[in-house]
């Protein structure tokens, strides 16, 4: 073989070479574009999910919970909505389970303070909750104004509390702090008193409703 045909044919395997060089640079690319694609493209239904559940756990913190919540009336002045176009002491005095305590609020005088009073939280016993005071005790209770004060003005917080931010240890009106435990939707306040129906809004507070009486320790 002539020296000349050796050239020939060895140029020829270089440029064979390196066009297939060429094709798999050429397949490599088109496949590292296809699978970089198929993430961009999972991208927008992750972030749509992750929005989702945002918007679902905020629409809960705007609801009332709670299985006591069964019992306020659906419609009317008692109702959630009828509720929340009015001050708190007025709200109670429509709602069924709140007849004690708003006989108490009059009793000692706090209907004004509470209604005039703003963004603040309300533990609001049940009249179940008031009837598991012996009645002496009771009776007592409701004929000593000063007394009857301190301990209504124990179940006030000076902030309006969201169902995300009740679990903690919070001042009250009368001085004295009460703490919550628990997560929604079971809290539990001063280890003994439960919440039946929480986040119930009024024009002026936000109200958890109680089945015991939280008795201030000073």
């Amino acid at each position: 073989m002539s020296a000349n045909t050796r050239n020939r044919r060895a140029f020829t395997a270089l440029l064979a070479a390196g066009a297939l060089a060429l094709t798999l640079g050429a397949c490599s690319s088109s496949g590292g574009s296809s699978s970089s694609s198929a993430p961009a493209s999972a991208a927008p239904s992750s972030s749509a999910a992750m929005s989702g559940g945002t918007a679902s756990a905020a629409a809960m913190d705007d609801q009332p919970f709670g299985a006591a919540c069964a019992a306020v009336p659906k419609d009317g002045a008692g109702s959630f909505g009828g509720m929340a176009k009015d001050p708190v002491a007025t709200a109670a005095s429509n709602n069924p389970l709140l007849s004690t305590l708003v006989a108490a609020v009059k009793q000692a005088g706090l209907v004004d303070t509470l209604n005039s009073a703003q963004n603040i939280t309300v533990f609001a016993p049940t009249n179940d909750a008031f009837a598991k005071i012996p009645k002496a005790d009771l009776d007592a209770l409701l004929a000593d104004k000063a007394k009857l004060t301190k301990v209504l003005t124990y179940h006030v917080t000076p902030e309006r509390l969201a169902p995300n931010a009740l679990a903690g240890t919070h001042q009250t009106l009368e001085g004295g702090d009460l703490t919550v435990t628990g997560a929604q939707p079971d809290f539990t306040v001063n280890g003994n008193s439960k919440v039946l129906c929480g986040n119930v809004q009024t024009a002026n507070a936000t109200v958890y409703i109680v089945d015991t009486v939280l008795m201030p320790t000073s």
